[in-house]
């Protein structure tokens, strides 16, 4: 009788549509690393979140933005002129993250890595140039534009590459490596407060050394991007069968990559609309002073980093769309009673839940898009799913700020509202239909 194993495209055994479900035959990669890579893996995700941490400097723009703000400076900026070179780098990491998904499937996850913390270590130094009010076109231009093009670019790859390294955890390991990412303001905002400090009539001029801070952290971190061996399994399991990974395009084309992009759209609105007013917030409902707001703001960026890895770790248990669902209330119930949280501690414990919640869902989508889409392509597959980051990144400071006017009931309200919404998707999101070949 003719063999049901067949060998895919990636160098791996699956079982064929027609075979029986029952019979699954493949060395997977845990064992194969354990084996004779066991090492070297562990050193990829060490890369992979240092690599990350230099990346999450990006969410310390407000310490720029409260020295640009400062009437003593050169620039002396209004709020909205302060935070624009923010906004569009938010904005424009769906670009940079379509294009890393790209590249790393045509160049590896090195140059890939490479071309991106190059980029936004680029950009971050060319602001440097910018003395006056009259440059802020150059904030824009090279923060905004470049960096946040050259940042979409370098956050997809590890986040793609250690889910082959890692199979057996797909979702701890991505929450680690997001997780890095969600911890770079806590580490990054005493450095940037200090070069700030230092040149308080020009602030820009802080952009040069953290620029190539952030170089000398990326560039080497990305060296270490090596993929697994090719006998590592990039297939995906599905009840007892397996079956190949889809492309990127073929993603594209499902309706589970729409309704994984709307869940991870819903999740990241909670938190950069909190985010983007959490100290003015905290000083309209509680009382905080402008010290409170900071450490408050710190400890939500913990918080958040924490969420990632610990939400991954739990899905792999609970499953995808369960995590999604508890992070997804979490995050709603929350916004819903901060308007009525008066008391500093109980705001506190508010805005601590939705900053886990928050990490939690950018720790959990990558290793879903894997268990729907597969892992040989995941670059090509998630990259694009980031435009709901930005989307959000975009529409919910917009939005909040606007509601705001008022007060912060009806922002809160409106925000937490679409989150709760955003349940009744877990419930419907299940895996694509295996791909035939």
């Amino acid at each position: 009788m003719k063999s049901v194993i067949d060998r895919s495209r990636e160098g791996q055994r699956y079982v064929r549509p027609d075979a029986a479900r029952r019979v699954v035959v493949s060395v997977s990669m845990p064992v194969l690393m354990r084996r004779t890579r066991g090492r070297h893996r562990i050193w990829v995700a060490v890369a992979a979140v240092v690599f990350q941490l230099a990346l999450g400097s990006v969410y310390s723009w407000s310490v720029f933005a409260r020295a640009l703000r400062e009437p003593g400076s050169t620039f002396a900026f209004d709020a909205t002129r302060a935070t624009l070179p923010f906004s569009v780098a938010v904005g424009m990491v769906f670009v940079g993250t379509w294009c890393g998904g790209r590249l790393q499937e045509r160049h590896g996850s090195r140059v890939t890595a490479m071309i991106g913390a190059g980029i936004y270590s680029a950009g971050i130094i060319a602001c440097s140039a910018a003395r006056d009010a009259a440059d802020l076109w150059v904030l824009i231009l090279c923060y905004g534009v470049v960096s946040g093009v050259g940042l979409g670019i370098g956050y997809i790859v590890p986040t793609a590459l250690l889910q082959r390294w890692f199979p057996d955890k797909r979702g701890l390991i991505t929450g680690i490596s997001v997780g890095g990412f969600g911890l770079g303001p806590v580490l990054s905002a005493p450095v940037l407060a200090a070069l700030v400090h230092r040149y308080e009539t020009v602030p820009t001029q802080a952009f040069l050394p953290m620029g190539l801070l952030c170089a000398a952290m990326t560039l080497p971190a990305a060296w270490l991007f090596v993929n697994p061996p090719a006998s590592a399994s990039a297939s995906v399991v599905v009840g007892r069968s397996v079956r190949p990974s889809f492309t990127g395009r073929e993603a594209l084309r499902s309706r589970e990559w729409y309704l994984l992009a709307t869940i991870l759209f819903a999740s990241a609105l909670a938190g950069i609309s909190l985010v983007s007013v959490l100290a003015p917030a905290a000083h309209a409902i509680s009382g905080y002073d402008a010290g409170s707001a900071a450490a408050l703001t710190a400890a939500a960026g913990v918080f958040n980093g924490v969420g990632r890895p610990l939400a991954g770790a739990i899905s792999e248990r609970a499953g995808r769309m369960r995590t999604f669902a508890v992070l997804l209330v979490v995050q709603g119930l929350a916004l819903l009673a901060l308007p009525w949280a008066h008391d500093p501690a109980l705001f506190a414990v508010l805005v601590c839940a939705v900053s886990l919640a928050n990490g939690g869902g950018f720790g959990t989508m990558p290793a879903t898009a894997g268990d729907f889409f597969g892992v040989a392509h995941i670059g090509a597959v998630y990259g694009p799913m980031l435009v709901s980051w930005s989307l959000a990144g975009v529409i919910g400071p917009l939005t909040t700020a606007h509601l705001a006017s008022d007060g912060y009931t009806t922002a809160f309200v409106t925000v937490g509202v679409v989150t709760l919404a955003a349940v009744v998707l877990t419930a419907i999101t299940r895996p694509p239909a295996p791909r035939t070949t």
